[in-house]
Parts: structure tokens; C-alpha cells; sequence
């Protein structure tokens, strides 16, 4: 036997997945309470021994871990055009797996500083200006983050005839210059941002965190919690190669929801340009081909207002089937009292209507849309966002979704609906489960054995069906 232990520091919960690198089997999970504010090894040391209770004994081969505590990797992007840096910035700052607080256009104002110190980000994107192109905007924005009065690391990301003077505008602060999230227009370059991003968050932002505490404990901690999500839906849809030179096939394009307590998180692996042979443009930046979108309003207890806000307390009625006025009444309640879960029918019915109201909301954002305008020629159409109609695999976890008998007929929200014909979501699926809740873990043994991760998640998905 070889086990390893991969462990997820969340705000709420410490998760740890045991895996056998020898049979490539999963041996177990648990998880704790995440201590944080005392010392973090004591929930990793509890978690710990919730697993071995249920394995036995173990001798770890290693430990690695991902991160998501403490609100996660906080970031704010400044760009030129809300369309094009600015989008870029955004883009780049999500697929490093951070959580946006803020996405500035223009030029920055003095109440714009104000609120960027209230919000006390981890890093600061700053971009701007294709490379040679507009040079103000950037250079006077550098000028107004010096003027923040609280600390953090700026990465300059934007037209590279300034990075420098950028730089020095920014003297006696953390600044690191990387190429251009879009050196020419229309053109993404998002990479090189998002690895300087994950860099900062191993180096600093975890020690910032506390993490120092439970370095005895682990090997590494290697990616914000998202990052290694993106890592597993990426390994999951392509494949990989083995070390004997063999293919180790993916199970294709696919749509990934998790929805959580207070954000849902949307991963799409697909190129999601318009098909050849339609009518159609595309209009704005290209779409990462492993696009994340987070919901920061859509959430199962911290943020239940914001699903009842985007479907209507009339869509989770009917769902439900429990009158309106009382769905309200259980809304408030939740929203006040988080820790609480389903215990009988009424509660159970009232979680199916919120999470089915999560993904539908979460997806049909994430997903594009068409335009249909006239032309000489007849109806043409115009795409924004990216087309999601022909993936035909959908993963979903989270435990409104994986603790249900009914996670099949909640997942059918994702798909396309008649009644919103121009949205780009998928029309058919096979719908995935995370019923062991093991994604994170296996995006982060990706980086270590691929193969070994692959396998597993192909033996732990369940597929579902549509369950009344």
C-alpha cells in the first residue's frame, strides 16, 4: 500500500481524501471544523482521525493540500475597457482560482481607493492598454494604488511599454511584472497572469493565512481549493498520458457545478465558439476554453436571498410545493441559521427548489447567448459567451446535490430551456456525481500523478438519472 493524503483547508470545513497510489483506489474521507483562528493543525489532526477510524492506521507516503480558508484568495482587476483588459483581467484573476471583490474600468477615483482599502484584497491585477496602445489609463491608476493605505502585492498585467514605470510609480510595494493579459486586440493572454497569481498565493497569502502552523503536517500546499477543480475538470475532459507513452482518455467536453453554502461555482471545459455553418458572429473577447464563473450572490444558506432574489419565490414554490408565504418564512430562517440541513420532507423539498434555482441561475450566466438581427440575407445571429448546446457531460457536486436521492432531477436545471430559446446551456447531458466529494482532492494529485487521478475519478463519478 501507498497512501496519500490530500487535504482542502475550506473556510468551514477541513476535507481530507486518503488514496492508495498502488491499487489506485480511494481509501476513505472525513472532514473537520476548520481552525483557523486558533491553530489550523488541530482540524487537519481531527479530520485526520475521523479517516482513520474508518481505514485504520496509515503511513501518508505524502500530504498535499489545496486552500480555499479564510475567504480564499481574495482579488481586485482594474482594466481599461469593462469588454476587453478589464473582462481579460477578470478572466485571468478566476482561472487562478481567486475570488473577484472588484473589477474597475477606466481610470480609478479616489472613492474607488477608498473602497479597495475597505476590502483588504490578497493581490491587485492591474491591466491596461493593448501592447503600444493607450498608456494613461494604466500609468494613472498605478499613480492611485500608491495612494492605498493598506498593503498588498500588485501584478502589472497590461501594456508593456509602461510595466516599468508602473513598477516604479509603485516603489516600497510587493509588484511583479508579467506580459499582457491581452497584448493585442481581441487577443487573450491570461497564462502568464494567472501563474504569477497562484505563485503569490503559495508564497505569501498562505503564510498571511496562518499555514505556517501546519507545515510540520503536509508536504505542500499547492493551489487555491478552485485552481485544483479547474485542474480536475481540465485532467477529466482531456485525458492524459501514461509514463509507458498510452493515452489515458477523458470523458470529453463538459460542464462542472458546485454549488456551496454561499457562492456556486461553474467550470467549463469546450471551445465554445460559434459551430461552422451557422450564421452567427462572435462579438467580444474569445472564451477560455477552461472557463470558472463564480455566483458570489448564489449560495444555499449564506446567500439563499440571492436565489429566491434571481428565480422568484414563485419558481421555489412550485418547485417545492409549499406556499409561498412559508417559503419565506423557511428562507429567513436558513439564511439566519446556516448550519442547519434537511431533516424531514418539507425541508428536503424546499433544498431540491433552492439548489435546482442555484444551477439554473449559475449556468444560464456562465453559458452565452445569441442576438438574432436581419440582414439582406435573412436572420443572422450574434454570440456572446460561450456555446454550451452540444456538451454532453455534466458534473455537479456540493452537498445540496450529493446528499439527495434527487441530485439528477436538480441537475436538469443546467439545460437548455424552451422558454429561454437564445441561451447557449446544454440541450442533452449524462449528469455526474460527486458523491464522495473527491474532485478537489483529484485535481490536486493531478499535479503529482495524473494517471492515478484520472483513473479514480472515472471509477468514483456516478452517473445519475432523472429521479422524482
Amino acid at each position: 500500500m501507498r497512501p496519500v493524503l490530500l487535504i482542502d483547508f475550506g473556510s468551514t470545513y477541513t476535507k481530507v481524501t486518503a488514496v492508495d497510489l498502488e491499487t489506485e483506489e480511494l481509501l476513505g474521507t472525513s472532514q473537520s471544523w476548520t481552525t483557523i483562528q486558533t491553530d489550523i493543525g488541530e482540524g487537519l489532526a481531527d479530520a485526520v482521525a475521523k479517516l482513520e477510524e474508518k481505514t485504520g492506521p496509515l503511513q501518508f507516503e505524502a500530504r498535499y493540500a489545496c486552500s480555499s480558508a479564510a475567504g480564499g484568495l481574495r482579488m481586485i482587476t482594474s482594466g481599461l475597457v469593462p469588454e476587453l483588459t478589464a473582462e481579460a483581467a477578470k478572466q485571468a484573476s478566476l482561472g487562478a482560482g481567486a475570488k473577484i471583490r472588484g473589477v474597475y474600468s477606466f481610470e480609478l477615483t479616489e472613492d474607488d481607493i477608498e473602497d479597495i482599502d475597505a476590502e483588504h484584497p490578497d493581490i491587485f491585477l492591474l491591466t491596461g492598454g493593448t501592447d503600444g496602445g493607450n498608456k494613461e489609463c494604466i500609468l494613472h491608476n498605478a499613480d492611485m494604488l500608491a495612494t492605498c493605505k493598506t498593503d498588498f502585492p500588485v501584478v502589472i498585467a497590461g501594456n508593456r511599454s509602461v510595466a516599468r514605470t508602473c513598477a516604479k510609480k509603485l516603489e516600497g510595494r510587493e509588484v511583479h511584472i508579467v506580459e499582457n493579459v491581452m497584448p493585442k486586440f481581441g487577443a487573450l493572454n491570461i497564462k502568464p497572469a494567472q501563474d504569477k497569481i497562484r505563485e503569490i498565493f503559495l508564497k505569501r497569502i498562505v503564510e498571511a493565512k496562518g499555514y505556517t502552523k501546519a507545515q510540520s503536517l503536509i508536504d505542500n500546499i499547492a493551489m487555491p481549493t478552485p485552481s485544483a477543480m479547474m485542474q480536475a475538470m481540465q485532467l477529466l475532459a482531456e485525458g492524459c498520458e501514461n509514463p509507458d507513452g498510452s493515452k489515458e482518455t477523458g470523458i470529453g467536453d463538459l460542464l462542472a457545478v458546485d454549488v456551496g453554502g454561499a457562492t456556486t461555482d461553474i467550470y467549463s471545459v469546450c471551445d465554445g465558439m460559434p459551430r461552422a455553418g451557422m450564421d452567427t458572429i462572435f462579438k467580444g473577447l474569445p472564451e477560455p476554453y477552461i472557463k470558472r464563473t463564480v455566483e458570489g450572490d448564489i449560495g444555499m444558506r449564506y446567500s439563499i436571498h440571492g436565489i429566491e432574489e434571481a428565480v422568484g419565490t414563485g419558481y421555489i414554490s412550485q418547485l417545492s410545493g409549499i406556499p409561498e408565504d412559508r417559503c419565506r418564512e423557511m428562507i429567513d430562517y436558513l439564511g439566519r441559521n446556516t448550519e442547519v440541513v434537511p431533516t424531514d420532507a418539507e425541508s428536503e423539498a424546499l433544498d431540491f427548489a433552492l439548489a435546482s434555482g442555484a444551477i439554473k441561475t449559475a449556468v444560464t450566466r456562465h453559458a452565452g447567448r445569441l442576438e438574432e438581427f436581419y440582414t439582406m440575407n435573412g436572420i443572422a445571429y450574434m454570440q456572446t459567451g460561450k456555446d454550451l448546446r452540444e456538451i454532453r457531460q455534466i458534473i455537479v457536486t456540493g452537498g445540496s446535490l450529493i446528499h439527495t436521492k434527487r441530485t439528477g432531477k436538480i441537475a436538469s436545471a443546467a439545460f437548455w430551456d424552451p422558454q429561454d430559446p437564445f441561451s447557449l446551456k446544454p440541450k442533452q447531458a449524462d449528469i455526474w456525481v460527486d458523491r464522495s466529494y473527491i474532485l478537489a482532492a483529484m485535481g490536486l494529485l493531478s499535479g503529482y500523478y495524473p494517471g492515478t487521478a484520472l483513473r479514480i475519478m472515472k471509477k468514483e463519478l456516478k452517473k445519475d438519472g432523472y429521479q422524482e
